[in-house]
């Protein structure tokens, strides 16, 4: 049997995980007695399946493919083994899953709120005929290796580490500048205000990916928190942070949106959780068959919960630890929740290190909320495709899903189901378009591009005090009177694309309220970076306008949620 050191290590781990998760009681295997003509299959008895037929078949597999397969001598092993790990893992359940050593450490970088590399966001600049110019700088992250390098929004990447980037997407260009820590990227850069290249040494380093993209008054008394980049280990922090700052500034209602939060580590969505709830309220419980899966409730511990009137705003990419925290707000009462279903990810994964650097991802357990709902959506066709995509027909969701499973009850009586995630309160779909017109505005996003940039740099008569040719401002709360897009704007603009770009008067004219949306918010990127910049989305944000609308309800549900609680411990203490 010929074997490479490579296959034979991954034939021992592919064997030890049969092993460890097939190790149950054995089945009767049954031959399929339908065979295509084309197909020379020699049938053999019926025999008993175990742990050493599985490991011969799969020895015998491995051993013909190396030896027989077209494309034998290029196999990649680690796709392989990989692809087989995972095509196992998912027949249990959507949410297992193999990594292999690079992607565990990934996973691990990720869940400590960082990633390695310079900490810029770029974007490239097509001409009229669609061909890449180039591809330049957007903005840095504070204290990130590319702000202390001096870069700023409007500087052209021309080299890194020698190799000419002209001409090159953004998602090109990146790779050249993503690398491990401690190692250097040597960029030539162009400087847009002087034409003027520089030679530009940085070396990559720990750039923080927060779990809060924004956090800032929306409206007076009205405080916005958006935990939007999923649960990692800094996530509690920095809400404790978030919410001093607001209240700081007069905060006396909160929006808190998850929309997009695909989830993370529990114990951070528990904490946030805790700091809204009462002593002895439960968050949520978990059932497993391994020790330590199965547990009793999580409740939580705080004498003295925050009563601030809250809104949680979520959407079909709200999962997992996201929605752990909103059902337990839910069925407390002490949220109204306002949006779309959530996507109903209700399995927990634990981690097991395995050899050769890489790592299972095996789901122990299912959560359930407050109430004892499952939110956990059906699988039991084991077809992925259509688990993440609802059938492949996403755009259905036009229409409020209706409740799947058991019905329980919140706190104060309200009606809530299990079976397929969190049903908002208050349902409230996002604004969309038409493919066609999204790819039309694709388009718009180079004379948008080319205008800032110019703008940006005091290029564009009469528009000078436009001019942010300067490192960020960061932390700042933008308001409307930073850099509005006027009528006469507007008009230079339409002049710009109609010129330069070719586009038509009524085209630029269709797509005014776009093209003002991203203008602004490339300014106020050169200015402020991209993080404020999401601020200008917000404005523009249907659902967010209508969770604001929608605090007085949060308010009063809360009391009644306060109401119910109280009468409950009262209960409990008379018994």
């Amino acid at each position: 049997m010929k074997k490479s050191s490579t296959l034979a290590g991954s034939f021992l781990l592919i064997v030890s995980l049969f092993s460890a998760i097939f190790a149950q009681t054995q089945t009767v295997s049954k031959v399929n007695p339908k065979i295509s003509d084309d197909t020379k299959v020699t049938t053999k008895s019926v025999k008993t399946t175990s742990i050493e037929n599985i490991e011969q078949d799969l020895a015998e597999a491995l051993t013909l493919i190396e030896d027989n397969y077209a494309s034998g001598k290029k196999l990649n092993y680690n796709e392989l083994f990989k692809s087989s790990i995972d095509s196992m893992l998912h027949t249990l359940d959507p949410h297992s899953n193999y990594f292999d050593a690079k992607e565990f450490e990934e996973f691990r970088t990720s869940q400590s709120s960082q990633y390695y590399g310079i900490g810029a966001t770029i974007g490239d600049l097509s001409d009229p005929n669609g061909k890449v110019i180039a591809t330049f700088i957007k903005a840095t992250f504070e204290g990130a290796p590319a702000y202390r390098a001096g870069l700023r929004y409007g500087d052209k990447i021309v080299e890194v580490n020698g190799a000419s980037m002209l001409g090159k997407s953004f998602s090109e260009v990146r790779t050249f500048l993503r690398g491990p820590r401690g190692t250097p990227a040597k960029l030539v850069v162009e400087r847009y205000g002087t034409g003027k290249r520089e030679e530009v040494e940085i070396i990559r380093d720990a750039v923080s990916q927060p779990s809060i993209s924004e956090a800032y008054m929306i409206r007076p008394g009205v405080g916005y928190v958006g935990m939007r980049g999923g649960f990692n280990q800094t996530t509690y922090d920095e809400f404790v942070q978030a919410m001093q700052q607001l209240k700081a500034q007069g905060m006396k209602q909160l929006i808190l949106d998850l929309r997009e939060n695909g989830g993370g580590l529990v114990s951070q969505a528990y904490r946030v959780a805790n700091t809204f709830l009462s002593t002895g309220q439960t968050i949520f419980t978990q059932k497993g068959r391994i020790d330590g899966a199965n547990t009793p409730p999580y409740r939580a511990d705080n004498p003295a919960p925050d009563n601030t009137p809250l809104v949680i705003l979520v959407n079909r990419s709200t999962a997992s630890a996201s929605e752990i925290l909103a059902g337990a707000l839910q069925d407390h009462d002490r949220a109204l929740i306002v949006g779309e279903n959530t996507f109903g990810k209700g399995l927990v994964q634990n981690p097991f290190v395995l050899e050769y650097g890489s790592m299972l991802l095996l789901t122990i357990a299912k959560y359930e909320t407050p109430s004892g709902r499952l939110i956990q959506k059906d699988y039991s066709d084991g077809n992925l495709y259509s688990y993440y995509t609802n059938g492949g027909t996403l755009q259905d969701e036009a229409q409020p899903q209706k409740p799947k499973g058991a019905e329980s009850k919140t706190d104060s009586g309200r009606s809530v189901y299990s079976g397929g995630g969190i049903n908002p309160d208050e349902v409230v779909k996002p604004q969309t378009i038409t493919a066609e017109r999204a790819r039309f505005q694709q388009k718009l996003n180079n004379p948008i591009f080319a205008f800032a940039l110019d703008l940006a740099f005091g290029k564009i008569k009469g528009f000078e005090s436009y001019k942010v040719d300067r490192p960020i401002s960061f932390e700042y709360d933008l308001k409307a009177s930073d850099f509005p897009v006027t009528e006469n704007l507007f008009q230079t603009f339409k002049k710009f694309a109609m010129d330069k770009y070719k586009f038509s008067s009524a085209q630029i004219d269709k797509e005014r309220e776009f093209i003002e949306r991203t203008l602004r918010l490339e300014v106020v990127t050169a200015a402020y970076g991209s993080t404020t910049s999401l601020q200008v989305f917000n404005e523009y944000d249907n659902q967010l306008k209508r969770a604001i609308e929608f605090l007085p309800k949060a308010k009063w549900l809360a009391l009644e949620g306060a109401k119910a609680n109280a009468k409950k411990s009262e209960g409990s203490m008379n018994r």
